[in-house]
């Protein structure tokens, strides 16, 4: 069959929260760091291949962030530390420069750089190690365009170590700078027609539940709703007007686009964004599979409009392909992949328009070389496909025709629910802080004009990410680091109003649950018998844990039938567990690759009532003692999950257990 014609739209969304304290200085550095290792990088890369075009989203945080960096030290709280000689540090500035410097993901990361890689586990440093340390936890952060056109990174990467205090002050010197021209370099790649950019409500809210919390139940009825809410649609005007008028300050035009925060949309946010001018948005395909009550595999391979704003509907399969998956291919497998899967649409599908919508930063520190291989597969591949035809947002809601609906489910992009920011205690209580101080200041206007601060801080504190982080579903070990942002700005406006803070604020929400690790290694050596009902579970006790559930940070996916993974191992053998929904399961295979040896194994795990076991002889692991393993779980041939979520599992065999630690 000849194939026909396609559309595809990428869309990258970049995205960070306000870091910002009551101070004005971001009290984290992660727009620093993904500035130089990917806002600068990732439209770059794509302008390399001529005639190929992407949308990307900057959101309004990110940009106000972005901007501070002309002054790098009086608005980064991290950098005003990182820049002091180590022996000027106090113990607890110390302590928070080497807890940052040491959050990099090893395996990506810090393993390719051998003293990055010496200095990561360390407990103790001498100021001259610490240094080192610093400077490259910022060269590991650097992307593929400061490593090949910035003097300063290269020179600094063939000296290899005994860094010096006047080579961290020249290497932030031209760090900075390079990060004031990003904003610069996507206007101009908008100007010359090869992206559109679009950007986010203010402070990144999830605008369906400040309109009307109820679309929490409506999205998902088994959510539990937080008390004492009511409808905050004045804040969710807010949020689109200041956008807007930061976008044409930036840009000198107003956006066509906008990506709702989270993909989350109701019919009254929509409304929203028609009445500001916003010709277009885009979400996830399980909205418009809720919408249309069917599960179909093709319905979102067109643009939909409603209430006259035109809709992209996200494939799901292939933008987590992307998110997640094809970091574990080499580069030009990976970019021929997708391409076949696109060409399979094309073969299925009349004049289809596939829309393909990721997290356009936090997906490439899993990567080898920060993506660079998959990009250069992925483009190239996209290059040669003259059927397949790249086009931007802007240019699908100005010439395609799209087909008309009469209402809309309410969800988000992720599992088309709003269970991500609101059901969970720790959720639902950050919620019932905001209502009651949103009410404060409504009895302190009645009497006063309430000032641009205040005003500030209450939508600040709507940001979607402080929900993120509380419940077990993500995990971070600066938890308490955005609790105390998301109280603070709750905090500062009871002083700005001059009344007393309440003294529950000054309580952190989070729970003791909440901190418990994802991941432990094993304790001990064990030998479970496999695939035996009736045998005993504490055969498994000392074994490692994987909690699958709270293995997503930044990034979220559906994630598949396994919520644990027990692992240990013998001196024969490797034994794994796998527990979650799989009673029943049939036909299940276990893949399991190790990276060592290139091998790729196939197995029959034994089904036990919610789990599924299999053993793994030692002679496939050769001589090796140190090992990377990925398990992918397949059902009738197709891989339903794979695992560990965020990379390798690590098997440490010289291991003699004579400490707990955690990967």
């Amino acid at each position: 069959m000849e194939t026909r014609s396609l559309k595809l739209s990428f869309f990258w969304h970049m995205h960070q929260p306000d870091y910002r304290g009551s101070d004005g200085i971001m009290k984290m550095p992660w727009v620093f760091l993904h500035a130089i290792k990917d806002y600068y990088e990732m439209p770059w890369l794509m302008s390399l291949y001529p005639g190929l075009k992407a949308t990307f989203n900057l959101s309004a945080s990110l940009i106000e962030q972005l901007r501070l960096y002309s002054d790098p030290l009086k608005y980064d709280a991290f950098l005003s530390l990182w820049i002091k000689y180590p022996a000027d540090l106090g113990v607890s500035e110390r302590e928070w420069i080497v807890k940052l410097c040491t959050s990099t993901q090893y395996e990506t990361m810090v393993r390719p750089i051998e003293r990055y890689s010496e200095l990561y586990y360390q407990e103790t440093f001498s100021d001259e190690e610490l240094i080192d340390l610093e400077v490259l936890f910022f060269l590991a952060w650097c992307g593929n365009y400061l490593r090949t056109q910035n003097d300063r990174v290269k020179a600094l990467f063939l000296k290899k170590q005994g860094y010096t205090q006047e080579d961290k002050k020249a290497l932030l010197n031209s760090l900075s700078g390079f990060v004031q021209e990003i904003l610069p370099f996507y206007a101009d790649l908008q100007r010359k027609g090869m992206i559109s950019v679009s950007t986010t409500p203010y402070f990144h809210p999830i605008l369906p539940l400040l309109i009307d919390m109820e679309n929490g139940s409506r999205a998902n009825s088994a959510t539990k709703l937080p008390e004492n809410a009511y409808s905050l649609m004045e804040d969710a005007r807010e949020h689109v007007v200041r956008s807007i008028a930061l976008y044409e300050s930036v840009f000198g035009c107003k956006p066509s686009g906008f990506w709702p925060a989270e993909g989350a949309v109701d019919e009254k946010s929509i409304g929203l964004y028609n009445e500001f001018g916003i010709k277009w948005i885009a979400t996830d395909e399980a909205i418009l599979q809720r919408t249309l009550q069917n599960n179909s595999v093709t319905s979102h391979y067109k643009p939909y409009k409603f209430d006259g704003v035109t809709i992209a509907f996200r494939d799901h399969g292939l933008s987590d392909l992307i998110g997640f998956e094809y970091r574990h291919m080499e580069g030009i497998r990976a970019g021929d992949h997708f391409i076949e899967a696109l060409h399979q649409i094309a073969l299925r599908e009349k004049n289809p328009h596939v829309f393909v919508i990721v997290d356009g930063e936090n997906a490439w520190e899993f990567y080898p070389n920060n993506g660079l291989d998959f990009f250069n597969g992925l483009y190239g591949a996209l290059s040669s496909a003259s059927w397949c035809k790249t086009v931007t947002m802007d240019e699908v809601s100005l010439k395609s025709k799209s087909m008309l609906l009469d209402h809309i489910a309410p969800g988000s992009w992720i599992h088309g629910t709003f269970d991500t920011w609101v059901g969970h205690p720790e959720k639902n209580r950050a919620w019932e802080l905001i209502f009651e101080t949103r009410r404060a200041v409504e009895h302190y206007s009645s009497s006063n004009t309430v000032s641009e601060e205040i005003r500030y801080h209450l939508l600040a504190s709507e940001c979607s990410d402080w929900f993120w982080w509380y419940g077990e579903d993500h995990y971070t070990e600066f938890s308490f680091e955005f609790d105390a942002l998301f109280r603070e700005h709750l905090i500062q406006i009871y002083r700005l109003m001059g009344r007393d803070v309440p003294s529950h604020l000054w309580d952190t929400i989070i729970s003791d649950a909440a901190l418990k690790p994802t991941t432990s290694k094993p304790h001990n050596m064990i030998s479970p018998q496999i695939g035996n009902p009736k045998s005993p579970f504490f055969e498994w006790v000392g074994c490692g844990v994987i909690d699958e559930r709270g293995g997503f940070s930044t990034m979220d996916r559906i994630r598949g039938p396994i919520d644990i993974i027990y692992y240990g191992y013998d001196d024969a053998s490797l034994y794994v567990a796998f527990v979650g929904l799989v009673t029943g399961s049939r036909d299940m295979q276990v893949a399991v690759t190790i990276q060592e040896t290139e091998q790729r194994i196939i197995l029959e795990p034994k089904a036990v009532r919610n789990r599924l076991e299999f053993s793994l002889s030692r002679e496939f692991f050769d001589a090796n003692t140190s090992l990377h393993l990925r398990f992918e779980l397949l059902q009738e041939e197709t891989v339903i999950q794979t695992m560990p979520a965020n990379g390798f599992l690590v098997l440490e065999l010289d291991d003699h257990f004579t400490n707990d630690w955690f990967i």
